[in-house]
């Protein structure tokens, strides 16, 4: 009994949970319900003078009614027996977690393209990026698919465990309550520039140490990964990051483009209106198909290191 509510034995059940069936659809998502609570509070409070304050209502409200529902929850459910306890904590941290998910967005993707199957692998890749996608040559759809892979190994992957391994499910779910803020109103328009600046500075702050342990931790990965190039991944990370303008997502995307040996960034269209990002990385060749593979293998390499980093940190503590 001991063991099964060792701290250790839940998270990596959670992460065995996901890998193994993912989002199912028969259970309610958590993520789901956050979003509804955020849509409500949005229309109600997002009007009016005195945005920004009201924006910051929001994630204290959302961010603290999501740790506390979660915390009472556990309470209650470990009273009425600690298998049932047991079962929901390791079921609602895997809700968190999406390695499956991303792994096979990613997959939906690379598949059409084996197959030539432009049309369809530009449908696919819309549902996983904000860029236009109707016109994206083959290389174009391989860069977009390499960095949702990267950027998302963070806030999709190691980032909830970084949160999970310090305060288990209500820490995990109320980081997630965090970013699914970001992804609603962390916008920067005329509608959310005051009233979602909170959430967006928030899920920076969540972020910033998960994202540079994860692309230490893909790095120590792609020591047993073929073909990788080390010495380029750390060049490339340490001078292109922080061009990203995202304070986070910059290090794995970085780190992917340099382990791997090709360029991320350049022009995007959102909506019809061109966008230049910064590059990260050198072109020392064009895009492959198998690049997509590899940014999923790194994904994977980089979350399972940073577990095990994570795990040793919490073991030192005790």
């Amino acid at each position: 009994m001991s063991f099964l509510q060792d701290p250790v034995f839940i998270i990596v059940a959670a992460i065995l949970v996901d890998l193994w069936i993912g989002d199912p659809r028969l259970f309610p998502h958590p993520v789901i319900l956050m979003g509804k609570l955020i849509t409500y509070l949005e229309k109600s409070w997002n009007n009016g003078e005195n945005r920004k304050r009201k924006g910051i209502a929001l994630t204290i409200t959302v961010v603290s009614f999501v740790f506390v529902i979660t915390q009472a929850l556990l309470f209650l459910v470990y009273h009425l027996h600690w298998v049932v306890g047991l079962l929901i904590e390791i079921y609602l941290i895997s809700t968190t977690i999406a390695a499956k998910g991303l792994s096979s967005a990613a997959k939906s993707v690379l598949h059409p393209l084996e197959k030539g199957n432009l049309v369809e692998a530009r449908s696919k890749l819309s549902m996983i990026v904000g860029r236009d996608t109707e016109s994206l040559s083959e290389s174009e759809m391989i860069r977009g698919t390499v960095e949702t892979v990267a950027e998302n190994t963070v806030d999709g992957i190691t980032a909830p465990l970084f949160w999970a391994i310090i305060g288990g499910a209500p820490l995990a779910l109320a980081y997630r309550a965090i970013n699914t803020l970001d992804s609603m109103v962390g916008y920067k328009n005329d509608r959310y520039m005051d009233f979602g600046w909170a959430s967006a500075k928030l899920d920076d702050l969540a972020n910033w140490l998960p994202a540079r342990i994860t692309a230490y931790s893909m790095w120590l990965a792609a020591f047993v990964i073929k073909g990788s190039k080390m010495r380029n991944g750390w060049k490339i990370t340490w001078r292109d990051a922080r061009k990203h303008p995202s304070p986070n997502s910059g290090w794995s995307e970085a780190m992917v483009a340099g382990l791997i040996g090709i360029q991320l960034g350049g022009i995007n269209y959102y909506r019809g209106k061109k966008s230049v990002r910064a590059t990260m990385g050198d072109p020392l060749r064009g895009f492959l198909l198998s690049d997509i593979e590899k940014a999923i293998v790194y994904m994977h390499g980089g979350w399972m290191v940073f577990l095990v980093i994570g795990i040793c940190s919490l073991l030192l503590v005790r």
